[in-house]
């Protein structure tokens, strides 16, 4: 069974047997005839996570539900996706911790990063293949294009002192929304939801995917390294300008901001105290909260648009509007 780091909130209690098969799936489709293709594999999938996606596709099947038993199948394809720009942007960001840990490209090198990361990507598409629906592809094939565009966007923001709001949620709505918004489209598909139900459940999974990453962005700059399992202030160090940076900006005084934009544009964390402290007091933070908070009463709206079932339905649904609101209070 895959290693899981954190406590299951009682949304995710809900479905635990489910994720269970979900892992035997994944530990059945990383087989490889190339030993280090396994070997990278087993690293960053086996070092556990929240495994959001996956829950997501569970729960809103669940809402629908659906029984259909392709749906392990197709949550354990969006975390190989997902698996996957995990280990491309370790890369892309030079980052050298994640979950706790030394990240992949740490311990077996770039190459083998990336080239394990595309091993995951194909086969994603083998598995929904199998699955045998045209619709079920295109989703997945689509989501998977726009979150490569992001990827892209978000390498051309970098170390741009600048960049607004408008421009960081269209990072973030490709980047980290998408998948959530195809896992939820997922889940719909399978249950065979008629279209304003489908686009419910589309736009619970993009406004949780907005909140989610919000969230980890203000993390950044709040948290705390041995519960984030990655290092404080590397958005900074990598160039990245987020939300509660952009909401300082907008705050804190003249000279404060030229010692952020300095840091953004040189990716130098040697004053990363000081910025801490300015991004901490000036009340950017909170204002990025709200933005997260707003995204989670959109997920939590679209949630209770969803059709009324009997009472197992219904728990679904009621563990859909804890998922949304306990985001909001998540540390790591």
């Amino acid at each position: 069974m895959l290693n899981t780091t954190a406590a299951p909130t009682p949304a995710l209690t809900l479905i635990a047997d489910e994720m269970r098969a979900v892992d035997a799936v994944i530990q059945q489709r990383l087989g490889s005839e190339v030993p280090l293709v396994g070997q990278v594999a087993h690293y960053i999938i086996g070092a556990g996570g929240k495994r959001v996606r996956p829950a997501l596709l569970l729960l809103v099947c669940g809402a629908l539900g659906c029984t259909d038993a392709r749906r392990h199948t197709l949550a354990a394809v969006v975390e190989f996706i997902h698996t996957a720009t995990l280990l491309h942007d370790d890369v892309v960001d030079e980052s050298t911790l994640r979950r706790g840990r030394d990240t992949a490209n740490q311990v077996f090198g770039n190459a083998a990063s990336v080239l394990v990361g595309d091993f995951l990507y194909s086969r994603a598409f083998q598995m929904m293949v199998d699955c045998g629906e045209m619709r079920i592809m295109r989703v997945l094939a689509d989501a998977t294009n726009v979150i490569a565009e992001g990827e892209v966007l978000q390498l051309m923001n970098m170390h741009d002192a600048h960049l607004d709001e408008a421009a960081y949620l269209r990072v973030i709505r490709a980047k980290t929304a998408k998948l959530f918004e195809a896992s939820a489209r997922l889940a719909a598909i399978l249950a065979g939801a008629d279209p304003a139900t489908e686009e419910a459940c589309a736009t619970y999974g993009q406004a949780l995917g907005a909140a989610f990453q919000i969230v980890d962005d203000v993390l950044d700059y709040e948290g705390d390294t041995a519960e984030l399992g990655k290092n404080l202030g590397d958005d900074l160090r990598e160039g990245k300008v987020t939300l509660p940076v952009i909401c300082t900006l907008r705050r804190c005084t003249e000279p404060e901001a030229a010692l952020i934009r300095a840091a953004i544009e040189t990716g130098g964390t040697e004053r990363l105290d000081e910025i801490l402290a300015i991004v901490r007091r000036s009340g950017g933070l909170a204002e990025a909260r709200a933005h997260a908070a707003a995204e989670a009463q959109r997920a939590i709206a679209a949630a209770q648009a969803l059709p009324l079932g009997d009472a197992v339905r219904e728990k679904y649904r009621e563990a859909l509007l804890q998922l949304a609101a306990q985001l909001l209070t998540r540390r790591a």
